[in-house]
């Protein structure tokens, strides 16, 4: 998909301390900012995830330990 422009603001401080960043100057501040708003957006999809499943199963592990516990019992660990 072809890159489209975006303008964005931010101040003098800030842009010194990214301008600052070995990999900004080896691959440019856009690839940076894509990179970091990448990153951002994956974690903030692991939390949402995290959450769900926070959210589904709260309160529950008794039960669910409960259910698996005789797959538990018969799996073999290998030697350590």
């Amino acid at each position: 998909m072809p890159a489209r422009p975006v303008q964005i603001s931010m101040d003098a401080e800030f842009l010194r301390r990214i301008d600052a960043d070995p990999e900004v100057r080896q691959r440019g501040r856009s690839a940076f900012i894509r990179s970091a708003i990448e990153m951002y957006l994956r974690v903030r999809q692991r939390r949402e995830i995290d959450e769900q499943l926070r959210n589904a199963y709260g309160g529950h592990a008794d039960e669910l330990l409960e259910e698996v516990s005789d797959l538990m019992d018969a799996q073999e660990w290998p030697p350590e």
